[in-house]
């Protein structure tokens, strides 16, 4: 008989046989194209980059592909997916504190011309050539994608980024890193701005950032509420020092409303950084210290940034007539220079004296 009769077998019934084998593949097809589309519904979203019947020969070209289920029937591998891959939850932290201090500093802070933006802040590309980085490294950075950081990458974006001393903490304890300088000098303050403060003199005037936290003050500044210089410089806020420090709370007239006042604003501020741990703890310090701030805080009171003109009692010189003046140094999230220029001719005379007494005792 001739072979190709058969369709190439050599014995008889060799179609046949080749035509079962067809069909068992193709009821094997089936069976694997109809667990395919339960998958798919048991899986809301899922992606699929090959189609069924390429995904079927992909696991019978590879068998190493193959799963087995409890029950030891084997089955085709699910086919890959694209997706974001969970990560620790600091990397989002530190992505996001990224983004937020990038977009508070303008270009004119950093020497840069400002020109056309659609974006606030500066752009990634100048925070990785002023950190000295690259640019999509940078992006993947606060993109939270989970990639290695070195110290001297953070200590450079710190720098570039002007953190105060407290964020600078943040930064690195959201990268799990330790800081290789601790105690390094906040380059919001820089030299020139130092000078200035010292120029206002005798007008009391300090640096604050948002948190209230002191970062630089004058000679006239540090003698006007309390002795500045002996508190510690952790201990240097100006909303935890009125509702704490005893010396403080004297110097202040209206000791309630000025209270209220601080602690409203201070909400205000918080709404941008709830989930940054060091406005959380000065929050926690204050309410274990302060029965009176647990008062004041559950009233949920909000008010902006406002000066005014305040009586100050100071222990050395007497009662002051100031006004209570903000220069933001950026935007209004970041630090700012405090002044209390007099509003009469006594409170002058008043704070030249007090400037005096400082001078000497320095």
């Amino acid at each position: 008989m001739a072979p190709a009769l058969y369709g190439g077998s050599g014995e008889p019934g060799g179609r046949r046989i080749r035509v079962r084998r067809l069909r068992v593949r193709r009821n094997r097809v089936w069976r694997i194209h109809s667990r395919h589309r339960l998958s798919r519904r048991s899986q809301p979203g899922t992606r699929v980059s090959l189609s069924w019947y390429k995904r079927y020969l992909a696991t019978v070209a590879h068998p190493a592909r193959w799963r087995h289920d409890d029950h030891g029937s084997r089955h085709p591998a699910r086919a890959r997916t694209r997706g974001v891959r969970l990560r620790h939850p600091l990397l989002h932290e530190l992505a996001a504190f990224l983004r937020s201090r990038r977009e508070r500093i303008t270009p004119e802070q950093v020497g840069l011309a400002r020109g056309r933006r659609r974006t606030p802040g500066l752009r990634r590309e100048e925070v990785a050539q002023l950190s000295a980085v690259g640019v999509t490294w940078y992006t993947w950075l606060e993109q939270a994608r989970d990639i290695q950081v070195s110290v001297q990458v953070l200590d450079a974006l710190a720098r570039a980024l002007l953190l105060d001393p407290s964020e600078r903490a943040h930064l690195f304890a959201l990268a799990g890193a330790a800081d290789p300088a601790p105690g390094t000098e906040c380059p919001a303050v820089t030299p020139a701005l130092r000078t200035m403060l010292e120029q206002l003199d005798p007008i009391p005037a300090c640096v604050q950032n948002s948190r209230y936290d002191v970062l630089a003050y004058n000679r006239t500044y540090a003698r006007l509420l309390c002795d500045l210089d002996a508190v510690a410089p952790e201990d240097r806020n100006c909303l935890l020092l009125a509702f704490t420090h005893d010396d403080w709370r004297a110097s202040i007239v209206d000791l309630p409303e000025v209270t209220r006042m601080m602690a409203a604003k201070f909400r205000a501020s918080m709404a941008g950084h709830l989930a940054e741990p060091a406005w959380k703890a000065l929050v926690h310090r204050l309410e274990e210290r302060s029965p009176e701030f647990r008062e004041v805080w559950e009233r949920h009171e909000v008010v902006d940034q406002r000066g005014r003109t305040k009586y100050i009692r100071n222990a050395h010189v007497g009662l002051l007539h100031v006004e209570h003046v903000n220069l933001w140094l950026g935007p209004s999230s970041g630090p700012r220079l405090v002044s209390y220029p007099p509003v009469d001719a006594r409170t002058r005379d008043r704070l030249e004296e007090l400037h005096r007494l400082a001078s000497d005792a320095a």
